[in-house]
């Protein structure tokens, strides 16, 4: 009887420091909370998380659930925002992007945007592995979406933020970054008064050997990695030169809303494809994601925003070419 309650008691006294730890280091978000969002997203389940499929669409309900629950409102008369394409096989799809929206409490400073995103869906099937066929894309980009869930579950509790925040998570990415397109267009359209976009992507595998937690795609355009670095207090952004080899800066959600908008929109991410071997394969698996590193990251940018949403004026800029 002993041997059993020893069993029992050993896993949940682990779990109680895990958590005590965290709460000790002033974590917000735990790492269990990040895990579970990233572990259903990347579930069997779903399938993968094609654009025009029941999968994502389940997704897209779990997504609009959790933010209603935080207190986040729909930016749209619904969360889901319905966009239509053509593929390349000429078949007419149907996407959704999920749109949620918190109001500055600043009467100025309200009418000024910051918007947080990052895509959802991914390939849906991919090579098959030992009878494995779901390419799950835990890591593109179920961490990316778990790190927007989270801030807006932050920022909604807090309600302090001076600027209103739009919280993106797009559809269609994976098919030419239709959905982050397609909301640009309509913002742009609203003739909304936007300070800054930033993108979430593939977050769950940290860098060794750098001395920054993760880089910015168009690094040199705007100075928002220094400003970030400075408002977070200490060097969590850095540069990478395989996003700039590979013009990563043009190829993530962000690059819609510079193109459209023309202001400091960049994408974050822990993964240059140096340090992951599972890019739309269906080895980018829930269990390979390294869940205490990205709470870890969720916490120190949460700082870091919450500086960029209530400055009094707009501190980060495009560099003059």
């Amino acid at each position: 009887m002993k041997k059993i309650l020893l069993i029992l008691i050993v896993p949940f006294l682990a779990l109680n420091c895990k958590a005590q730890k965290e709460e000790k280091q002033g974590l917000t978000i735990t790492t269990e909370e990040v895990k579970t969002i990233v572990s259903y997203l990347a579930s069997d389940e779903l399938k993968g998380r094609n654009t025009g499929t029941y999968g994502i669409d389940a997704a897209a309900d779990y997504i609009q659930k959790e933010l209603k629950s935080y207190g986040v409102r729909p930016y749209f008369e619904n969360f889901k925002d319905e966009f239509k394409f053509k593929s390349r096989a000429e078949d007419s799809i149907t996407g959704y992007n999920v749109v949620g929206y918190l109001e500055g409490n600043d009467d100025k400073l309200k009418n000024e945007f910051v918007v947080i995103g990052a895509h959802y869906d991914h390939i849906g099937f991919g090579r098959k592995v030992e009878n494995d066929s779901i390419a799950n894309g835990a890591n593109d980009n179920a961490t990316g979406t778990a790190t927007v869930m989270s801030i807006a579950k932050y920022l909604a509790d807090k309600k302090n933020n001076k600027r209103s925040v739009i919280f993106a998570l797009f559809s269609a990415e994976e098919m030419d970054l239709r959905g982050s397109a397609d909301l640009a267009k309509k913002l742009k359209a609203k003739n909304i008064d936007l300070y800054t976009m930033l993108n979430f992507e593939m977050l769950g595998v940290p860098f060794k050997g750098r001395d920054y937690d993760v880089f910015l795609t168009g690094f040199d355009r705007s100075n928002f990695a220094s400003k970030f670095n400075e408002y977070q207090g200490s060097n969590v952004i850095g540069f990478s030169d395989v996003s700039k080899k590979y013009s990563l800066f043009m190829r993530s959600d962000n690059y819609a809303f510079f193109q459209e908008f023309n202001v400091p929109s960049h994408t974050i991410s822990s993964c240059d494809l140096t340090n992951f071997d599972h890019y739309h394969k269906v080895g980018d698996e829930a269990d390979k994601m390294n869940y205490e590193f990205m709470s870890s990251f969720i916490n120190k940018a949460m700082s870091g925003i919450e500086i960029l949403i209530n400055t009094p004026t707009k501190e980060i800029l495009l560099n003059e070419e």
